[in-house]
């Protein structure tokens, strides 16, 4: 599903990452831990295509990434990745349903399927009530959901996400890494979180410790 090899990455003088090889398989619930400044974010932001490493390769869902051009990889993220963030960042403006309907429609989906799927998912998340409501007028747990629904929109090939449950009270975020589980089982998602969540990184299939930009061994 997704493999990376020798990813480097430096910002200036510093190299943040010094040659990272992974493979995730489809359907594994993987966490990547380590201290702050180790690299997990910008690996993560690599694997999501939101920014490339200066040496390496990166295969995902059986494309080979390197190469395309900024509209060919826009469409390919669009297609293959789902983004969750630790404060959901969905749009003011709009409804649940609208946030959830807009990759899709990016994706130029008809408004009728998209609508549709956005609706099955919200259901699925138990917002069946809450679908036309603003995010102004949603939970911090609720809003995280949507968030999840969002990124489930397109049928992704992977979902990733950086820090999820970081901004929200221990029963949401229960709630939420229980979702996360229930999706892989349910729907055969594969999703890669970047956390400090000790409990989360315990409970899934694999964690990948990372520190000064390596990929450090467990025993």
């Amino acid at each position: 599903m997704i493999q990376t090899k020798g990813i480097t990455k430096s910002f200036g003088s510093l190299q943040v990452l010094k040659g990272i090889d992974l493979s995730i398989e489809k359907s594994e619930v993987v966490a990547i831990v380590g201290p702050s400044g180790a690299g997990k974010t910008t690996l993560l932001q690599i694997i999501g295509t939101l920014d490339s490493p200066d040496g390496g390769e990166l295969i995902l869902n059986g494309t080979r990434v390197e190469g395309m051009n900024d509209t060919e990889l826009s469409a390919f993220r669009n297609r293959n990745i789902g983004f969750v963030f630790q404060f959901h960042q969905l749009l003011p403006e709009f409804t649940a349903l609208e946030n959830v309907m807009i990759p899709a429609l990016i994706a130029r989906e008809k408004q009728g399927q998209a609508e549709k799927r956005a609706k099955e998912l919200l259901d699925f998340m138990g917002l069946a009530e809450r679908m036309t409501h603003k995010p102004a007028e949603l939970s911090g747990g609720e809003k995280q959901r949507v968030a999840v629904a969002r990124a489930l929109v397109n049928n992704p090939a992977v979902i990733l996400a950086d820090e999820p449950s970081g901004s929200l009270d221990t029963k949401n975020k229960e709630e939420l890494h229980a979702l996360f589980f229930e999706l892989r089982d349910k729907m055969k998602q594969t999703f890669v979180l970047v956390t400090h969540d000790e409990q989360l990184a315990a409970d899934t299939d694999r964690v990948i410790h990372i520190r000064d930009g390596i990929i450090v061994p467990t025993s």
